[in-house]
């Protein structure tokens, strides 16, 4: 279409033949379109092209820049379709949706799409960058995944070839390296998906066959949301890419792989750790971001209370014993320890981390990963930096008794051991000790501070407001009548800039139990989780529940989010 216009401007002498050759030129090397390359080699005005146009169609033009469009109107049009017809859906009133676009001769598409969206369809003119801008503000790296799907469901060789490709081919192809190729849909649908998991701040991506669609989904803020369905034909080849990316072998598909793709935006390295898995339609990869941008190593900014990192850094302070956090996947253990890493990272002492996988590179302190396969447990690299004369040891996670084993002797051998489990808080670390098999006098002897952990959505500042709940309703939803008194509960009403999910990052909460005397005097006895429980509140350890009610009265959370990640003590 936009050779059409081009030859349009031609003919009513806006450009001239020259410069239309020089276009042509520019888009059979290239170049995104006719008007596009015009406009960026100052052939043509902008103003002046806008104006042309709306005489020349009567159409009336806007300033797309001053729009601020609402998510529910956007969802109305989805990439693949807003590029495919180059139109921003803008407004939507009583069976009618008005639609910016800079190409007029796109209009003449638009019968297929009244009758798709079953409305009526306007069209208002807007400047090329105006448009360009908008596309890449509300679709982002999702307009570029819409292009390519647009591109491959219009071109029906493409399609059937790679229905039939089998892997090999696609690993040929790639291993071609021509620039063609790095231009077909698959490989700029995948560098679409990655850039907008980054754009959004995605902490997964998951890319899921099923028997009649193909889908992507990205993990914000902890919650699971729909970014994308593909057309069914291009789930083997994206496959073939993500696998040839991430260093997998590309013609096994019956076994889970491992594997990962480093990318640089910017100045910004982000890491993706991908795993693949076989299923019943196809094989599922799921993403893993690690944006070392995004990593703030900082004890004060991770949500600890006052009170609780001074109990926190006395424990990894102390010169020798161990310091636990506990929490569930992806509740920010690691974002904790390597934060106390980072604290104690001095020139003047050693610290070595055996860890699977390690997820960040930390300057100064001597990193290993472990490999199971070939017999490096976490147990044996474990015992090898004991030989290694450490001040401090951080082990990825107690799996077994073997490694709890070996972290319990360095604790009590003057060492300070970091490390994590999966238990439900703070106390019943104590009692998943006991299992593994470690005897009581060895765990009050060896454990200086035990951490638990959540992470809960935050209300977005750009649509913060109060919402007031009766004191009689928060006490009766178990918030303490003293803060009940006292709160001002909020809400995010939903924005462009959550996506209208009122809520905008995440902040942890915590509850820090410090082996007190009484503490340990009560495990060697024999005392119950509940009784322990009781006793550390009584030493002034705060609930992971209280924690997060404080988070939602100082209004950094609501209070349905606060109750919702944590269970009643």
């Amino acid at each position: 279409m936009s050779r059409q216009l081009a030859e349009l401007l031609v003919k009513d002498k806006i450009i001239s033949q020259f410069h239309f050759e020089q276009a042509e030129t520019a888009v059979k090397g290239g170049a995104t379109s006719y008007v596009r390359f015009l406009i960026e080699k100052n052939h043509l005005a902008e103003s002046k092209l806008l104006y042309y146009l709306g005489q020349k169609f009567g159409l009336p033009s806007i300033n797309l820049k001053k729009f601020e469009i609402e998510q529910s109107i956007l969802r109305i049009i989805s990439p693949e379709i807003a590029y495919k017809h180059a139109i921003v859906p803008i407004q939507s009133a009583k069976g009618t949706l008005v639609v910016a676009l800079c190409d007029p001769s796109m209009i003449s598409g638009f019968e297929n799409l009244k009758f798709r969206l079953k409305m009526n369809i306007e069209a208002v003119l807007t400047s090329y960058s105006a448009f360009d801008a908008a596309l890449s503000k509300y679709y982002g790296g999702a307009a570029t995944v819409g292009a390519a799907i647009a591109s491959f469901q219009g071109n029906k060789e493409n399609t059937e070839a790679l229905a039939s490709m089998d892997l090999v081919q696609v690993h040929e192809i790639q291993d071609g390296g021509t620039s063609a190729d790095q231009d077909a849909p698959v490989i700029t649908a995948v560098n679409g998906i990655l850039s907008e998991s980054i754009r959004r701040a995605a902490s997964d991506i998951h890319i899921e066959p099923y028997e009649k669609r193909f889908r992507v989904r990205m993990r914000i803020d902890g919650t699971l949301m729909e970014i994308a369905q593909l057309p069914i034909e291009m789930k083997r080849a994206m496959l073939a890419r993500i696998k040839i990316m991430s260093r997998m072998d590309i013609a096994e598909s019956r076994v889970p792989q491992d594997g990962r793709i480093k990318l640089k935006q910017g100045n910004s390295e982000i890491d993706f750790r991908v795993n693949t898995m076989p299923t019943l339609f196809g094989e599922k990869a799921v993403l893993r971001l690690l944006n070392k941008g995004n990593l703030h190593l900082d004890l004060t900014k991770l949500g600890f209370e006052a009170g609780q990192l001074v109990d926190f850094k006395k424990g990894i302070y102390a010169p020798n014993g161990m310091v636990l956090v506990t929490g569930p996947t992806g509740s920010g253990k690691t974002t904790t320890l390597y934060s106390a890493l980072s604290e104690l990272n001095q020139v003047t002492d050693n610290l070595s981390t055996a860890e699977d996988p390690v997820e960040y590179n930390l300057d100064g302190i001597n990193q290993v990963q472990v490999h199971k396969e070939i017999g490096l447990t976490f147990a044996a690299v474990l015992r090898a930096l004991l030989r290694q004369d450490p001040d401090v040891v951080l082990v990825g996670e107690i799996r077994d008794y073997e490694t709890a084993e070996v972290a319990v002797q360095a604790a009590l051998t003057g060492h300070l051991v970091l490390s994590t489990l999966h238990t439900n808080d703070a106390v019943s670390t104590i009692t998943r000790l006991m299992n593994m098999g470690i005897e009581p006098f060895l765990i009050v002897s060896s454990t200086n501070t035990i951490v638990a952990q959540r992470l809960l959505r935050t209300i977005c500042s750009g649509c913060a407001v109060q919402m007031p709940i009766p004191v009689e309703k928060l006490v009766t939803m178990g918030v303490p009548e003293p803060i009940a008194a006292q709160m001002k509960c909020m809400k995010g009403q939903g924005c462009q800039k959550c996506n209208k999910t009122g809520y905008k990052g995440r902040i942890a909460i915590y509850e820090v139990l410090t082996m007190t005397p009484a503490i340990k005097e009560m495990v060697l006895s024999g005392a119950t989780v509940l009784d322990l429980k009781k006793q550390a509140a009584k030493d002034g350890m705060k609930s992971l529940r209280m924690a997060a009610i404080t988070k939602a009265a100082e209004g950094k959370t609501t209070l349905e989010e606060a109750l919702s990640m944590t269970m009643e003590t």
